[in-house]
């Protein structure tokens, strides 16, 4: 059975390209994935047999080896933001949601344009509390 490993994969689109030790790269469906795994890393070890699509080889029964490494928690901390920065984010995060906490209170769902931002700051806001 061949081996390789991960060249990329986009798991919004739902393929991506495994590179074979010994031939060229192969074609990975979304399907050929193991049952609950929906993305893959690049970098992992992976088995899967092959079969010839109409635009070249393309993995079937992908099985995972070995993932690679996670990064570990000291280069984690080295991409965090300044503090100084975040404290921007989170005082302006405050005041949109105090916005839209009062539109609530008056029976009124957020407008859009202040619920975008208000999202994006928060996603930002929970990105750097995961580090």
């Amino acid at each position: 059975m061949p081996s390789g490993k991960v060249k990329w994969f986009d798991a919004g689109k739902g393929f991506g390209f495994l590179s074979q030790e010994d031939g060229p790269d192969v074609y990975v469906h979304t399907d050929a994935l193991p049952e609950g795994t929906t993305s893959l890393k690049p970098g992992t070890r992976v088995e899967f047999g092959i079969a010839q699509g109409r635009r070249g080889e393309q993995a079937l029964q992908v099985r995972v080896l070995e993932s690679p490494a996670s990064v570990s928690r000291n280069q984690q901390h080295a991409k965090r933001r300044p503090p100084e920065d975040m404290v921007t984010i989170v005082e302006d995060l405050i005041r949109l949601l105090d916005d839209v906490g009062e539109g609530y209170r008056h029976g009124r769902h957020p407008d859009p344009r202040t619920a975008k931002p208000t999202a994006k700051l928060l996603r930002a806001l929970a990105a750097e509390l995961e580090l």
